[in-house]
């Protein structure tokens, strides 16, 4: 990356981080049972983490964006059972992302490799690729790009950060885009997920970053 991109991924960062809700600890827990394709309830989550259920709904009460069904159960926080443009097939299922970085940084933090689809955020025309544990690989069109916002204060994670990251066909379809949104940028996918590294170790010793939770 050269150094404008590393200034904006510093900013970006640090934003991401001040976002409320982002409780890395029962992250990762959280992603492992909802990537098995059903609904979670507060007992497995905190059976996962090995803290007590109302320990635990005291944690899910600070992350607002959490998706639930009727019974309750969770059914979403980042990767979701619910239909979004991202697609994310893994393991012989089908699930859903919020936003296009997500599907590039899950398979680092859950151990697998997906098969995504999700449509160019401008022209509608499908952006595939397949991403690994170790990032994405064979992305097609290979000129393809990933919003990112880097937003002062999030009202949350989804709103302030998930809503405005899309994939784009190239940097051309994105033009309109960036001139409504001063400030943001458009990335190669490897180079979005080289921006998200960061996160993912985070993830995976499950610390919650500074100044958030």
């Amino acid at each position: 990356m050269d150094t404008d991109t590393r200034d904006f991924a510093a900013r970006f960062t640090n934003a991401l981080n001040s976002a409320p809700g982002l409780e890395l600890s029962l992250l990762r827990p959280l992603l492992r049972l909802l990537a098995a394709g059903e609904p979670v309830t507060v007992d497995r989550l905190a059976a996962a983490t090995g803290r007590t259920a109302d320990e635990t709904r005291q944690v899910l009460a600070a992350m607002p964006d959490t998706e639930y069904d009727t019974e309750g159960r969770i059914t979403g926080y980042g990767l979701t059972l619910n239909p979004t443009p991202h697609r994310y097939e893994a393991d012989g299922r089908t699930l859903y992302t919020w936003c296009a970085l997500d599907t590039l940084v899950f398979p680092a933090v859950l151990g697998h490799t997906a098969r995504v689809t999700s449509p160019c955020h401008a022209t509608g025309e499908p952006v595939r690729l397949t991403v690994t544990p170790d990032g994405p690989a064979d992305v097609r069109p290979a000129t393809a790009v990933v919003s990112l916002v880097a937003c002062d204060a999030p009202a949350s994670l989804r709103t302030g950060f998930c809503n405005e990251i899309h994939f784009f066909t190239g940097t051309g379809a994105a033009g309109e885009w960036l001139a409504r949104h001063p400030g943001a940028a458009v990335l190669p996918v490897a180079d979005a997920y080289a921006v998200e590294l960061p996160l993912v170790r985070q993830i995976l010793a499950g610390d919650s970053p500074s100044g958030c939770c």
